[in-house]
């Protein structure tokens, strides 16, 4: 990306207008590092905090000053969130955004968005990931990113390289938007009729189902892996949630499922799919994921922090 240089209004006015402007990137970019909306935000608070206590005449440009300050914060979060993460009841997954609100979540690509991509991305370091993220979402050159990370821009393009390459090992091969929300249909028409033989028809042989409920009673703490065990807990409707309602939404890009009871959001599921069928199912339980969800929905419309 090749914006212009934006020097620095000194005027606390002029401090909150180039801050608004940025800060849907300043989301982006923390969210994709850390994969929770929480942390995200605390990551754009923060970054406002040094801006508005910054001396704003030295700022040659300031989308540069702001990014580079979230992008290191971000870091240093991603850092000490791992060893949070290592006390986790269960499966931890990422904390899922409503990109049918802000389509982009700041990116000028949807790259690194999908739950899926995420997962992967915790699998590399903070910096590798922060590297990968400011090259394949939002297209910085790789100067710029070693400018925002500290390195030489050699060891910034080694460093994306190694990201790419690891991501691709992993990665699946996945379907369009509209065939992917079709297999996610059939999956929540079979399931809430308790059809097991029409789910494992719709799910990969060595489909995998996570369940983020960090301990909650009744939810599965380790992974679920092949078709037919998959299919029998996915066949919730006398079970699970029996009496809730179902809704499409779109969730990191991609249609998912957003499940209510008595007007309260019970559940979020997502999932990802390839030319064999649903390979991946995964079930946001957890209250405080559920309720960043629903902030994530409201994110255009938030004031300043």
């Amino acid at each position: 990306m090749n914006t212009p240089p934006r020097p620095a209004d000194e005027s606390l006015d002029g401090a909150v207008t180039a801050f608004l402007r940025i800060r849907p990137r300043l989301f982006g970019i923390a969210y994709r590092i850390l994969g929770s909306v929480a942390e995200a935000e605390d990551v754009v608070q923060d970054a406002w905090l040094r801006w508005q206590s910054t001396d704003r005449s030295v700022v040659q440009d300031s989308d540069a000053f702001l990014v580079r300050t979230a992008s290191r914060l971000a870091i240093n979060v991603a850092q000490s969130a791992r060893v949070r993460r290592e006390a986790y009841v269960g499966p931890w997954l990422p904390e899922p955004v409503d990109t049918g609100i802000d389509p982009q979540v700041g990116a000028e690509r949807g790259e690194a968005l999908e739950l899926a991509v995420l997962l992967l991305l915790e699998k590399l370091k903070p910096v590798e990931r922060a590297a990968y993220v400011l090259r394949e979402a939002f297209d910085y050159p790789y100067g710029r990113i070693a400018d925002i990370l500290r390195l030489s821009p050699a060891n910034a393009r080694q460093i994306v390289n190694r990201a790419r390459k690891h991501l691709l090992t992993e990665r699946r091969e996945s379907v369009g938007t509209a065939e992917h929300r079709r297999l996610l249909e059939a999956f929540v028409a079979a399931a809430q009729t308790g059809d097991v033989g029409a789910l494992e028809e719709i799910l990969s042989a060595d489909v995998v189902a996570y369940a983020d409920g960090n301990g909650m009673r009744g939810v599965a703490q380790v992974e679920v892996t092949g078709a037919g065990r998959v299919a029998r807990i996915s066949a919730f409707s006398q079970k699970f949630i029996a009496g809730a309602e179902y809704q499409m939404v779109e969730a990191n890009g991609l249609p998912a499922l957003l499940i209510t009871r008595n007007g309260a959001t019970a559940a979020l599921v997502l999932a990802s799919a390839g030319p064999d069928g649903i390979d991946r199912v995964y079930w946001i339980v957890t209250p405080d994921k559920l309720r960043a969800y629903e902030r994530s929905s409201k994110r255009s419309a938030l004031p300043m922090p």
